[in-house]
């Protein structure tokens, strides 16, 4: 039986590395009369499924992909989230049969 999981890959810049994204985002607070926000940094976040038949295998899958693919490993670094798992089997009783 294969089950989805569903992921989300946080990437972020790595601690060090310039991010000059974050820089203007910190440096927009004070046109919007924001105080206290400090150490913005900006990232991307990928949410993707994957059919596995179990979540260390899917874990895997999405790991993989987050090294090779999603993330550049000089400068970024990034965390996985479970965000749920479902069954893909389906009944076969249904209305109207």
């Amino acid at each position: 039986m294969s089950i989805e999981y569903r992921f989300a890959v946080n990437v972020l810049p790595k601690p060090g590395i310039l991010d000059p994204q974050g820089r203007a985002v910190e440096g927009s607070l004070a046109h919007l009369a924001i105080e206290g926000v400090t150490a913005v940094r900006v990232g991307r976040r990928v949410e993707l499924t994957v059919a596995a038949d179990d979540e260390g295998a899917a874990r895997t899958v999405v790991e993989q992909l987050a090294r090779e693919l999603l993330s550049n490993p000089l400068i970024e670094a990034f965390g996985l989230e479970l965000l749920g798992a479902t069954s893909s089997t389906t009944s076969a009783t249904g209305a109207g049969r």
